[in-house]
């Protein structure tokens, strides 16, 4: 009798729609306005005829209407003093140079000088992008302007201008119009500054992007306008404006940002699948666009950063496109890497999205196998250290988010138990640092959380569900007389509903099980017998014919036969195809190892792919692929990798022990080796992805059971299995 399906709810579906639309209209980003980037708009003069008067006047209307309660500008909901201090100076700084909204200018200065001393008070981990930089020359302006009420002299202004000046002699001159560097972020901050001397504009234009900004910054193109009038440069601020209706925002573009980020929050969420489509025109656009020293925030930037390049990298290759991690190079300096050439120190978030990446490595990749080593040693120590504030992100989730990384490695990670821990580590309310603070709604969407915790729930209630029949199936067939325990059946269970959650392949999931239990009851029953050769080959012979009454048969067989009906059953009910015979040969084989007539490589993991790859519907009885060389050349480095692991469990030792090292590490390089058999494209495999896929999702299950102790285990099954999101 086939289990109900629980199907998806009104909300479900509401959820599904609402977030297909966002991830359909992205354009080029979704982000929050600036109101330092704003006001350096609001100081352009008219262009036209030279009056004096805003070019934009929109950009005064809004530093206008969103002033907050307390006189300042800023985020609403968080208070950072870099953030609220830059915001409401360069605020005032563009009232006053129009001599407009005097109440509103009065009530930012007194904000001002009411809280100026809470900069050194603040962390400086938490210092927004070049604040040492433009905060010093937004008050050489506010002082030309002659700004009253401004504390000009407190001793925290003198701290900042020391800060710069050391930053600046460390700074080349000729880099600056050279090559696009992070100074040119900071273009608007460097204008005055005896240690770079005098600005050479003809050079320095010749860095722009192709949409006219300098690396994305609306305030430093603002700047650039100021001094040539150049019109690429007016072109992108008239199209910023526009954009966010008189506002801007703090970088611009985020096309690419926005694209990867979100297609990484909605598979860590475990609802990906609702939105394939739409995920696959995001990469689509980012491989687009990706260059030989990786990518940045926004497409065609000259400039890149390891932020948006490792997560490229680690999306792209999970979703078989033909990249390489050679892009990493651009940020090794050293044993180290950084965040972008120039950076000055390291922070957790990028290192972190670095570890990701390394992870996804093929055979042969040094540099990812040294991005590897780094990231982790940096994040371990930054955790030892409880170090963890970050230079681009204000999450309270970070922490814990790097501690379930570290802690479960992505070899030992299963889809249910990434999800599970995700969700709460997920950060609706995370904030993002720029030049100001800023916020993404394509990041950072209520409804993706909503949506994320709606369908596990689902999922876990068809799961428990489906536990329930499999313990019926445990009595039913007198498992325990086999030595087949409830826990080993929970275990069993747990590997595999983890591994393949979504709700509809409840066939599988079962059959998955079944095979495990019954391969591993198999195997234990041929080598407890005695006269091997007869009896063995008996087994085989009963299978084979699957003939004669029920009582003639072994009962193992009958169990057996049982579950291939099953299985043929709903597959038959899914696909319309008889897989009857398909799965009857691919047991066959299997137990002829155990006669010893057959190969000797079949692990169990080569019999649960199959089952799967059948059941699934991947492998038909026209095209059977389960003798194909592509295939078992798949199936070689999963059988020799299973293999090792049982040896593991066997000595009663784990993956991570470190005694295990050498053991380990051969163990890594077959791991390697089956990623790129699955992951890199070849135009000349037959193999669809989905069967490929089955392989490294059925491995995965081996290794999680391998590394992690029981009590780790039974603190998954607990959390994973049987507890609620709520």
């Amino acid at each position: 009798m086939p289990l109900p399906l629980i199907n998806k709810s009104h909300e479900i579906y509401e959820s599904i729609d609402y977030i297909k639309n966002i991830l359909s209209s992205m354009d080029d980003g979704r982000i929050s306005v600036s109101p330092y980037d704003t006001a350096w708009v609001g100081l352009i003069r008219d262009l036209d005829q030279g009056r004096n008067i805003p070019q934009f006047p929109s950009s005064i209307e809004w530093i206008s209407n969103n002033q907050l309660f307390d006189g300042s500008w800023g985020d609403e909901h968080y208070f950072l003093a870099y953030d609220r201090l830059i915001n409401t100076l360069a605020c005032v700084v563009a009232l006053r140079y129009w001599n407009v909204h005097g109440d509103k200018s009065d009530r930012g200065i007194s904000f001002i000088k009411d809280n100026i001393s809470t900069l050194g008070e603040a962390s400086p981990d938490h210092m927004t992008c070049g604040f040492e930089v433009v905060f010093p020359a937004l008050l050489q302006r506010a002082k030309e302007l002659n700004i009253g009420g401004i504390p000009y002299d407190a001793p925290v202004i003198q701290d900042i201008l020391d800060v710069r000046d050391r930053k600046m002699k460390r700074v080349p001159k000729e880099l600056l119009h050279e090559v696009p560097t992070c100074l040119l972020h900071n273009l608007e901050g460097l204008g005055n500054l005896e240690s770079l001397g005098k600005l050479e504009w003809p050079k320095i234009l010749k860095l722009q992007t192709p949409k006219g900004s300098f690396i994305t910054s609306p305030a430093a193109t603002c700047y650039a306008i100021t001094e040539t009038n150049d019109q690429d440069c007016i072109e992108f601020i008239q199209y910023v404006v526009n954009k966010f209706d008189g506002g801007a925002p703090t970088v611009y573009p985020v096309d690419i940002y926005a694209r990867l980020w979100a297609v990484d929050r909605l598979e860590r969420l475990g609802i990906s699948r609702f939105f394939e489509p739409e995920i696959k025109s995001c990469l689509d656009h980012v491989y687009r666009f990706w260059t030989e020293k990786g990518v940045f925030s926004a497409r065609n930037s000259e400039f890149c950063d390891i932020d948006d390049t490792s997560m490229g990298i680690r999306l792209l290759r999970l979703h078989g496109y033909n990249i390489t991690p050679n892009a990493l190079k651009t940020f090794k300096n050293g044993d180290e890497f950084t965040c972008y050439v120039g950076q000055g120190f390291e922070s957790p978030s990028p290192i972190f999205n670095l570890y990701r990446a390394s992870q996804v490595l093929f055979p042969g990749e040094t540099i990812l196998e040294e991005a590897k080593e780094f990231s982790y040693k940096f994040l371990k120590q930054r955790l030892d250290n409880n170090e963890l504030l970050d230079k681009w992100l204000i999450s309270k989730h970070l922490p814990n988010e790097i501690k379930c990384g570290l802690e479960i490695p992505w070899y030992a990670s299963l889809p249910r138990i990434e999800t599970r821990f995700y969700i709460e580590n997920y950060g609706v309310d995370d904030i993002w640092i720029g030049k100001s603070l800023y916020r993404m709604p394509e990041i950072n969407e209520e409804r993706y959380l909503e949506l994320g915790k709606l369908d596990y729930n689902r999922c876990q209630a068809q799961h428990q569900m489906e536990w329930n029949h499999m313990q019926q199936w445990y009595e039913h067939s007198n498992l325990e007389e086999f030595g087949v325990s409830k826990k080993e059946l929970l275990l069993a269970f747990f590997v595999a509903s983890s591994s393949i959650f979504e709700t509809e392949k409840y066939g599988e999931r079962i059959a998955w099980v079944k095979t495990n239990i019954l391969s591993n009851i198999l195997s234990n029953h041929y080598y407890s017998i005695e006269d091997s050769s007869e009896q063995r080959t008996e087994l085989l012979v009963e299978l084979k014919n699957k003939q004669g009454r029920k009582w003639q048969v072994h009962r193992l067989i009958a169990v057996l036969l049982e579950t291939i009906q099953e299985s043929t059953t709903h597959t038959l009910d899914r696909t319309g195809v008889d897989v009857s015979n398909l799965l009857l040969d691919l047991w066959g084989a299997w137990l002829k190892k155990l006669t010893g007539e057959g190969d000797d490589e079949i692990e169990q993991v080569e019999l649960i792919v199959g089952t799967l790859n059948i059941c699934g519907g991947h492998i038909s009885p026209k095209d059977d692929k389960l003798s194909h060389d592509e295939y078992r050349t798949l199936c070689r480095p999963s059988n020799k990798i299973c293999h090792q692991l049982a040896e593991f469990e066997n000595r009663n030792k784990k993956v991570n022990d470190v005694e295990c090292t050498s053991a380990n590490s051969e163990i890594d390089k077959d791991m390697q080796l089956l990623l790129k058999l699955v992951l890199h494209p070849n135009s000349s495999c037959n193999l669809s992805k989905d069967v490929k896929q089955t392989f490294f999702v059925v491995v995965r299950a081996f290794y999680y059971k391998a590394y992690f102790a029981t009590e780790q285990i039974d603190s998954h099954i607990s959390k994973v299995l049987f507890e609620k999101v709520v």
